[in-house]
This record gives structure tokens, C-alpha cells and sequence, in this order.
């Protein structure tokens, strides 16, 4: 088992590597010159001269190979430059603004974890029946309507109609319950869908058959048996998810006005502020390889077999 956690975190070393050659590579095959950008956000009429200066700045001059070499090594440092727009330091930028993305996705997960597995579980065990048909529908709902379009019904019933909730900003837990709900609802689809499926098809599997002729509680049956093996799906697609929510909750961060990073990567995308778009989208692909190599650690505990499967491939 340790062998097999020391290769998949071992794993994940080359593909990081990947990730920062193919961000490198997008930077500097756009038509955007850094330079001309970085003028650009301080409002700033670039001459010649004024451009060959930033460029020498920026290390732009060098050989390709020693400027991937350099990005490598200012992104361990966690030093991804200087904004164009406000002169910060990316990653402090960043890490201010973090902290919301990440109390809107927890949320997000808890909410959608909270209402999938029972809802999911009991569709599974009880075809055909009543919360059956409405777990089908309300993923059908859920996969169905568009988050921005979603947020702005929320925010039209529950904000100007009722006045129950505010209409945007961040503070307290009432400014949490839309855009967390927003966000929450697809992935309820998802993982009821994920969680229904798995539970119909270990029914059909002769432990269950085994286990029930040893005598033993359907109860247990269901919950230690079952529900055990069943969530694994759902757990990948958990894990899928995680890094999608907190680097991509754009749209809903927009419709709240969620002064979180997703807002930031918006505003970065207008001004062209190419460290903040290189930062965004490198943390993006440390969160999903991260969160995925998680998922397979917790998946390796539910399932030894996994690891043992594993090591029999290397």
C-alpha cells in the first residue's frame, strides 16, 4: 500500500511538469505580447524603446528553453509575477481572494454531498417508486438548466420578490445560500444519477445474494454492503469536481458579484494581464491533479483491492 501511494504522488511530479510546458507554450504563442499588454493596463503608449525594456524585464530576450527553465523555478517559489493592472504580486492577489472561492465551493459540495447520497441511495433501493421519479427529475432539471440562468431565477425569486436573501456580495451565511445552491444543483444531478446506477447495479451482484442467504439484517446489508461500494463512482466524480468548483466558478461568481478568484480570472481575461491568466490556469491543473490523486487515495482505503491491482500493473 505505501509503495503504491509513493508512485501515484510520485505520478503527479511529470504531468505538473506537462502542465507548466503547455501554459508556457500558450503564452508565447498568443498574438498578446506581455510587454505591449503590460503598457497597455497603465494606460501607457508604447513606444519601441519603452517595449524592448519590458521584454528585457520580463526575460522575454532569453532563449525559450531558459525562460521555461525560469518558469519552472519561479512557479515552485510560488512567484508568478506582477499584475499589470494593480502592480501586486500575483500569488498575494491570489491568495486574497481564494478564501471565497473556497467557502462557496465547500459549501457547494457539502450541499450537493448532503442531498445526492440519500437521495441517491433510496432511488436506488426503492425503483421505481415515488423519490425515485423525483430524483430523475430533479436531475433532469439539474443537468438541465444553465447555472448563469439558474442564479439570476434565484436571485429574481427569493431576492427582489421575497427579499430573503441578498442579491450579491459576500459577509454572512445569508449571502451564501444562492450562489452555493447554484453551484450545488448540477452536481446533485450528477452524483444522485452516479449513486442511483452504482446502487441498481451491486443489487444485482451475487454477494448481495450471499449475504442475505447468511441470514444478515437488510440494514446492513444496504448501508455497510452496499452503500460502501456503491459510492465509489461518486466519489471520483467528486473528486473531478473539486478542482473544477474552486478554479471554476466563474460564471456564478459573476452573477453574485463573488469576489472570489474565478471574478479575478474575468478581469484578468479584459485587462489581458497575462501572469494572473498563467497563474489561474497552472493552480486550475494543480487542483485537478491534486484532487484526483486524493480521490484515489481514499478510494485505495474503500477498496483494497485497488492498490493491489495496482501494483500488479507496475
Amino acid at each position: 500500500m505505501g509503495t503504491y501511494i509513493l508512485k501515484r504522488i510520485m505520478a503527479i511530479i511529470p504531468i505538473f511538469i506537462l502542465a507548466i510546458l503547455l501554459t508556457f507554450g500558450m503564452i508565447h504563442l498568443s498574438p498578446v505580447d506581455p510587454a505591449e499588454a503590460y503598457l497597455s493596463a497603465a494606460h501607457i503608449q508604447p513606444t519601441d524603446e519603452m517595449l524592448a525594456q519590458k521584454r528585457h524585464e520580463f526575460g522575454l530576450d532569453q532563449p525559450l528553453y531558459v525562460q521555461y527553465v525560469n518558469s519552472i523555478i519561479k512557479i515552485c517559489q510560488f512567484d508568478f509575477g506582477i499584475s499589470y493592472v494593480s502592480n501586486k504580486p500575483v500569488w498575494d492577489e491570489v491568495t486574497y481572494r481564494m478564501p471565497a472561492t473556497i467557502q462557496l465551493a465547500l459549501c457547494s459540495i457539502i450541499l450537493a454531498v448532503l442531498v445526492s447520497v440519500p437521495l441517491g441511495f433510496l432511488a436506488g433501493i426503492k425503483k421505481n417508486s415515488g423519490i425515485d421519479h423525483f430524483s430523475r427529475l430533479l436531475s433532469f432539471f439539474g443537468a438541465s438548466i444553465p447555472s448563469f440562468w439558474l442564479g439570476y431565477l434565484l436571485i429574481f425569486f427569493f431576492s427582489v420578490k421575497l427579499d430573503l436573501f441578498p442579491v450579491e456580495g459576500i459577509g454572512t451565511w445569508k449571502h451564501l445560500v444562492l450562489p452555493s445552491v447554484t453551484l450545488a444543483l448540477p452536481l446533485i444531478a450528477l452524483y444522485t444519477r452516479l449513486l442511483r446506477a452504482s446502487v441498481l447495479e451491486n443489487l444485482q451482484e451475487p454477494y448481495i445474494l450471499f449475504t442475505r442467504t447468511r441470514g444478515i439484517h437488510e440494514k446492513v446489508i444496504m448501508g455497510k454492503h452496499v452503500l460502501r461500494i456503491a459510492i465509489s463512482p461518486m466519489i471520483t466524480g467528486l473528486g473531478m469536481n473539486l478542482g473544477k468548483l474552486l478554479t471554476g466558478t466563474i460564471i456564478v461568481e459573476a452573477v453574485f458579484s463573488w469576489p472570489g478568484f474565478g471574478r479575478y480570472f474575468i478581469e484578468a481575461i479584459f485587462n489581458r494581464d497575462v501572469p494572473v491568466i498563467q497563474c489561474y490556469v497552472l493552480l486550475a491543473a494543480g487542483l485537478f491533479i491534486i484532487s484526483n490523486l486524493i480521490v484515489d487515495l481514499i478510494q485505495m482505503f474503500i477498496d483494497p483491492r485497488i492498490s493491489r491491482k495496482g501494483g500488479q500493473h507496475q
